[in-house]
């Protein structure tokens, strides 16, 4: 398991991406974790989102998800450098 944590929902817009693919390939220290449910009510069908290391991230696309979620993951990976 990474030092970073990625969790999504099953239901979440942000599955329409292989996000674990992505994030694992290019992030060795990410693990991506699907759940069946956050307990974030509504939001995974309006906005696709993540949890990364407990900080709630979301957009208006998947795409701008990722780059948000890969943000979070530098400023997380900031904190062992």
């Amino acid at each position: 398991m990474g030092i970073v944590v990625v969790e999504i929902c099953d239901g979440n817009l942000i599955t329409q991406i292989n996000l674990e693919e992505i994030l694992e390939t290019e992030y060795p220290e990410v693990a991506v974790l699907e759940n069946t449910c956050l307990s974030f009510c509504g939001m995974c069908a309006k906005r696709p989102y993540a949890i990364v290391n407990g900080k709630r991230i979301f957009a208006k696309t998947p795409e701008e998800c990722v780059v948000k979620i890969k943000e979070q993951i530098e400023a997380e990976l900031a904190i062992y450098a």
